[in-house]
């Protein structure tokens, strides 16, 4: 896993432009810490920095292909393709010679095999440039589900690309502007795919290829989610998955550096971990190491809730110990949390505010304490939205509402009756807003892309939207959140429930397969039963921890009240002087506002760190 970068010009000698691209490189040393490189010509400058996981020694970025002497292609690579064994069996009969054993070689050598084809040939997650020297074109290409990131810039003359905002920022051209539409994406949980809170920034959607030549850019969709009839029976279904997650374990596993899972006691992490025991145990190269999250007097804080009815370390223990893992738990502590410097750190590998607090905090930390010993890690993030795991597929009221069923449920994250995080911003902000206006609007649009069978009757077209939605658009949020958080690590997060063959494959199964229990992830949970603890197979789902710490809250609240004194805060004028003194009055429980709190500090860190102009 890598951090790309480059800069394409058609009407300028980017051979003087070094300087430039070694900034834009630098932006992405933390995704990339093992080495970095770069390639100019007269119209195309690529930068890399490289996180080393398979063939250390051979897979050098950025890789040039030649013949003859003569360059034909160079690229500038991130991600894993866990088929590059079969690819490579392939192109070598085509006539391709290999001088390294990294899969970068591979899709390298399927560019010039393939064009800008091979994308459909890739099982796995990636973004990467190639700049085709013989044509003067620039192709960049990102994975089907958008697991790994990729932005670009249009200019005047050609584009700037980079694995992440900040590499954009750091080219002299463009700068971080943020306008109504701009601050409603950042808000609204709509997370449309395409579009950035930045203006003029976009991202390469999943499933997409996106080409730059003199004539202009060029976008071809190369997967999306298709409606097919499901033909298999239920049993023949559970067999399906399960061969599916065997083989896809499996081809995750692979890694020339250590390698672990991320286990929180829930089905997902278990059925990842449990696969990945029985896949090394098999080969003589257990056992598993696997990691946890767990928060300081969590045991004495906990009250169980609607959202949360267990927690998770017991769990995490007990699945360790029936698969004979190798477990650690990180645990952290409020000041862990609330340190200002890891809110910066967390801001500079969003390169947003990100509204969530200690989610993305704990994460950050979980991912730093992880990396001591593996550099990569497999997760089981996804397996909600793809086998209908969320309180949202299951509630009748929620599904009948005509909006993104998430956006009605995630202030529950920071425990009951708390406010949600647009609460603290200025009134008059609020309605040109109008984020329900805008939420809906780009609901509708989602919406209108689902692929239907014309033979479903209501609730199957129903069930197939809410599917749909959490696939391409909550699963997003979540995505970015993991990539940005373990990248600011150098750690490689891999997500097999993400793989496309099995996403395809479980879309397409009947709603009444999926809950055919009665319960959530029915078709998960009966085709990974036989390998985990009753006892975890029947837990329930429970999100993401958060601390209960009382503490917690209070020092955000302390820090708030610090900025709102001195009164210098960029962040002040986007907020309600009214609601924010009554947030921070001492009768006011810390709790009830800490959504809010965490975003308004997170706004005063952004329009510091990056001077952003706001166009409101």
């Amino acid at each position: 896993m890598c951090g790309i970068t480059g800069w394409v010009a058609f009407e300028r000698d980017l051979t003087a432009e070094r300087g430039v691209l070694d900034a834009m490189t630098a932006t992405q040393a933390r995704r990339g810490p093992d080495a970095g490189g770069v390639h100019l010509e007269p119209h195309a400058a690529l930068g890399h920095r490289r996180l080393a996981v398979i063939d250390i020694a051979g897979g050098v970025q950025p890789m040039t292909a030649e013949h003859d002497g003569r360059t034909l292609a160079v690229l500038t690579y991130s991600g894993e393709v866990y088929n590059h064994r079969e690819l490579r069996a392939d192109l070598e009969a085509a006539g391709h010679r290999f001088r390294t054993r990294s899969d970068t070689e591979v899709v390298l050598r399927a560019y010039l095999e393939w064009g800008e084809h091979l994308a459909e040939r890739l099982n796995g997650m990636f973004a990467f440039a190639v700049w085709d020297v013989r044509r003067e074109e620039l192709l960049l290409v990102r994975d089907r589900m958008g697991v790994k990131p990729l932005y670009y810039h249009r200019t005047p003359d050609g584009v700037v690309f980079g694995s992440e905002v900040k590499a954009l920022l750091a080219h002299p051209d463009v700068r971080p502007v943020v306008d109504l539409d701009g601050l409603r994406e950042l808000l609204g949980y709509t997370r449309t795919p395409g579009l950035t809170p930045y203006r003029d920034i976009h991202e390469v959607r999943p499933g997409h290829v996106v080409r730059v030549r003199r004539e202009g850019l060029s976008a071809r969709r190369y997967w999306a989610l298709e409606a097919r009839e499901h033909r298999d029976s239920l049993e023949a279904t559970v067999a399906t998955v399960r061969a599916l997650l065997d083989d896809i374990v499996h081809r995750q596993l692979e890694a020339d550096v250590p390698l672990c899972s991320l286990l929180s006691g829930g089905l997902d992490s278990s059925a990842v971990t449990a696969l990945a025991a029985r896949t090394l145990g098999a080969a003589g190269a257990g056992p598993v190491r696997s990691f946890s999250v767990g928060f300081a007097g969590q045991s004495e804080t906990f009250h169980a809730n609607d959202v949360r009815q267990t927690q998770d370390g017991p769990f995490a223990r007990l699945l360790a110990e029936h698969v004979g893992a190798n477990h650690s738990v990180v645990e952290l502590d409020a000041a862990d949390l609330t340190d200002p410097s890891r809110r910066s750190v967390v801001l500079r590998a969003r390169d947003l505010p990100n509204g969530v607090g200690d989610m993305d905090t704990s994460l950050l930390l979980l991912f730093r304490g992880v990396r001591r010993h593996s550099t990569v890690a497999l997760s089981g993030e996804s397996a909600d939205e793809l086998f209908g795991g969320y309180r949202w597929f299951h509630d009748p009221k929620t599904i009948a509402v005509e909006d993104f069923p998430w956006a009605l449920g995630l202030t529950g994250i920071a425990g009951g009756g708390a406010t949600p995080r647009e609460h603290l911003l200025d009134a008059d902000l609020l309605r040109k807003l109008d984020l329900d206006g805008y939420r809906r609007a780009r609901y509708r649009e989602a919406v209108a892309e689902v692929p239907h069978l014309p033979t479903a009757d209501p609730l199957e077209r129903r069930m197939r939207e809410i599917s749909y939605l959490n696939l391409t658009r909550f699963v997003c949020i979540l995505l970015d959140r993991k990539d940005r958080m373990s990248m600011a690590n150098g750690l490689e997060v891999r997500v097999p429930f993400c793989d496309h063959r099995l996403v395809q494959y479980v879309f397409n199964a009947p709603w009444a397969m999926k809950s055919f229990d009665g319960r959530e992830k029915s078709l998960l949970r009966a085709a990974v039963r036989d390998v985990l603890p009753a006892a975890v197979a029947e837990r329930p789902k429970s999100p993401y921890p958060v601390t209960t710490d009382p503490h917690y809250p209070a020092k955000l609240r302390a820090e708030l009240a610090r900025l709102a004194v001195q009164g210098t805060s960029p962040a002040l004028h986007l907020l309600d002087r009214r609601r924010l003194a009554d947030a921070l009055a001492p009768d006011t429980d810390p709790q009830s506002v800490r959504l809010a709190v965490d975003l308004a500090l997170d706004f005063d860190a952004w329009l510091t760190d990056y001077q952003v102009t706001l166009e409101l």
